[in-house]
């Protein structure tokens, strides 16, 4: 009884947890409605009252599991410290072996986005948010003579994709870097971007 309670927007948040754990436990491909539907244990037509397609049912569940790793790296960036100090604690957040949640759920969203147009169309807008987030602050940073960047926005896409390119290596194989080893070389492409020596805080 309690669930007949629930508002449009709990309900449709309620939704979307199930499909990004039902995403996560079989694959955006694989997933049905009625996966999501037998979680909640609730119909098909509930789901579908809320989202009349399954890609659109996916394209939300990412955009809602991102949408707080997002929330999360506005609130590290946006803290009163040195640019280059926020950085690296978003570097090292972000980075596969910190504490962002969404490695499979990114890695899943790139894969079926190649024949899904509107999950592509989600993850390229929430990855070009990533992108301008870092480099603001990056920009921040240079105007403040913290660091002589060069070119902020080529720094951020760069640092994004060999980070991105390490989460595929760790998330879809095991037995690689070490946790260490993978923080020190994620601190180290940040140095080199932002033009710093290696250990520079």
């Amino acid at each position: 009884m309690a669930r007949m309670r629930l508002s449009v927007a709990e309900r449709r948040a309620e939704l979307l947890r199930a499909a990004v754990a039902q995403i996560e436990a079989r694959g955006a491909a694989a997933v049905r409605i009625a996966d999501v539907a037998t979680a909640l244990g609730v119909s098909n037509a509930l789901v579908l009252y809320h989202f009349s397609t399954k890609e659109q049912l996916v394209a939300a569940a990412f955009a809602h599991a991102a949408e707080e790793d997002l929330a999360r790296l506005r609130k590290i960036l946006g803290r009163r410290s040195a640019a280059g100090r926020r950085l690296r604690a978003a570097v090292r957040w972000y980075a596969p072996t910190g504490q962002a949640k969404g490695w499979r759920l990114w890695i899943e969203a790139w894969a079926a986005g190649l024949r899904d147009p509107e999950l592509r169309r989600v993850a390229a807008s929430l990855d070009r948010e990533w992108k301008s987030a870092l480099t603001a602050v990056i920009e921040e940073g240079v105007a403040a003579g913290e660091f002589p960047c060069p070119d902020p926005s080529g720094a951020a896409w760069r640092l994004t994709a060999y980070l991105d390119g390490l989460a595929v290596q760790t998330t879809v194989y095991s037995g690689g870097l070490s946790r260490a080893a993978m923080l020190q070389w994620a601190d180290e492409a940040l140095a080199r971007e932002l033009g710093l020596a290696p250990d520079a805080d």
